[in-house]
């Protein structure tokens, strides 16, 4: 069990880290498109043999989970989906243009919102739309996100015909009295019936999302929904601590900061969640991410092989990610961009087949180096601190504190993160931080650390 002196010392507000710059301080003065996208075409250059990522944002939901932080659309309205996966493949026939091959794919996310908004009749026509224009590598990885309320035997049926092999559901907590309060509803017998479905289909790995630090959440609810999570052995769990950002997402001002279990409270449930889980099979495999031996995620990061992009932690690399749909980021590793959020400002700028670029950064010499060491933390538990490097004695300095307090490790340019700093990844990578140490934000624009 962690100290209740380290969590108070430690629950800070800080970064999940999904890229380095973070995105409040991307340098949007020295990005534009054409400089994106001459980072796009110099990493698939460098890269082709290994393929692209490809993240789809499906925006869509029927109902508002007001925990949720995504990029959403509300609406009962399915007329929509045509329209949206139109634009959608012309952006991709957009960037194929800038490639200027029919591109290989080593790994497809769809993500939201909620997939499952859309028929499966629709889902079809996105990836046939994808998958004819593309070359999809022996060993990709194509994976989904469905609400247990909504994926039918059809959308599970459909997606596997398209490749998909991966399923992620979001459980979240199955107590009735958080679920109201979340306004996210699934049964036991929901999410057992369509993980049977999954699986008798001939999905291999299929993945359950949990939050820890929902309002009116107990150590009971979370005793008993990881109870019933163990009995239907999902291959992967992700264990997220809850991101209150209501300054950001209105609908989480719903309830109010003395629903929230917080500090020492939230980093209790944490702890009996995990070791709970521990104790059902699964290993801890990185930052809030759990898995079976026998996934793919846990023996790659056994064998040092773990990436994280956007789209969360993942066994295979690639150089290039590509985000199509609203509020999706790319990546290509010299660089990032993002699309604007409006669902009509994205369909009328796709219309004028104009990319829907809204902001983007172009990473330094120096943002490379940090870049790196971050991803090390969050996939290796470990990094090499250049000792050639003008910000060598400043990362030492700060990372004294976490060593006298057990967080890390340093032998010469070797830094190790403990088993006890695993819980405090987020803190240990902001060590490393120069963007956000330098210019501390006056007001508080992440979640908290614990």
């Amino acid at each position: 069990m962690i100290s209740t002196e380290l969590v108070r010392k430690y629950n800070v507000a800080a970064p999940r880290y999904t890229s380095y710059p973070t995105v409040p301080y991307w340098d949007l003065n020295q990005w534009d498109q054409q400089k994106w996208f001459d980072t796009v075409t110099r990493s698939y250059n460098e890269s082709c043999d290994l393929g692209i990522s490809l993240y789809i944002h499906l925006p869509f939901c029927e109902n508002l989970c007001t925990y949720c932080g995504c990029t959403t659309r509300i609406t009962k309205n399915h007329k929509v989906e045509g329209p949206y996966i139109d634009a959608v493949l012309t952006e991709w026939k957009m960037y194929r243009q800038v490639l200027g091959v029919k591109p290989q794919i080593r790994e497809i996310h769809l993500g939201g919102g909620t997939p499952t908004f859309f028929s499966p009749e629709n889902l079809r026509r996105l990836m046939d739309g994808i998958l004819q224009s593309s070359v999809l590598l022996p060993d990709a990885d194509l994976s989904f996100e469905g609400h247990p309320a909504n994926t039918s035997p059809e959308h599970l049926k459909t997606l596997y015909q398209c490749g998909f092999k991966r399923v992620s559901f979001g459980i979240q907590d199955f107590d009735p009295t958080v679920q109201l309060v979340i306004n996210r509803k699934q049964s036991v017998e929901q999410v057992r019936d369509v993980t049977v479905a999954a699986r008798n289909l001939g999905y291999t790995s299929v993945n359950y999302d949990l939050i820890y630090g929902l309002p009116l959440q107990k150590l009971s609810s979370i005793t008993n929904t990881i109870a019933e999570v163990i009995k239907l052995k999902p291959d992967r769990i992700a264990y997220y601590s809850y991101a209150h950002v209501p300054w950001i997402k209105p609908g989480q001002r719903s309830f109010t900061e003395k629903d929230l279990p917080v500090n020492e409270e939230k980093r209790q449930l944490y702890e009996h969640g995990r070791n709970l889980l521990l104790g059902g099979g699964y290993h801890d495999i990185g930052m809030d991410h759990f898995s079976l031996e026998d996934d793919k995620l846990y023996k790659a990061a056994l064998a040092g092989k773990l990436h994280r992009n956007f789209m969360g932690y993942t066994h295979q690399y690639t150089k290039l990610s590509i985000g199509l749909g609203v509020s999706s980021i790319s990546d290509s590793w010299y660089g990032f961009a993002q699309n604007l959020k409006s669902v009509e400002e994205y369909l009328d700028l796709i219309s004028k087949e104009e990319f829907p670029l809204i902001k983007g950064h172009i990473l330094t010499a120096e943002d490379l180096v940090v870049r790196r060491i971050i991803l090390d933390i969050m996939c290796k538990r470990s990094a090499i601190l250049p000792h050639d490097i003008p910000l060598f004695n400043e990362f030492t300095e700060r990372l004294e504190p976490l060593q006298m307090d057990g967080l890390v490790t340093i032998d010469g340019k070797d830094l190790r993160v403990t088993d006890k700093g695993l819980a405090f990844l987020r803190n240990i990578c902001m060590c490393f931080d120069q963007k956000l140490l330098s210019n501390a934000p006056e007001s508080q624009i992440f979640s908290s650390a614990v």
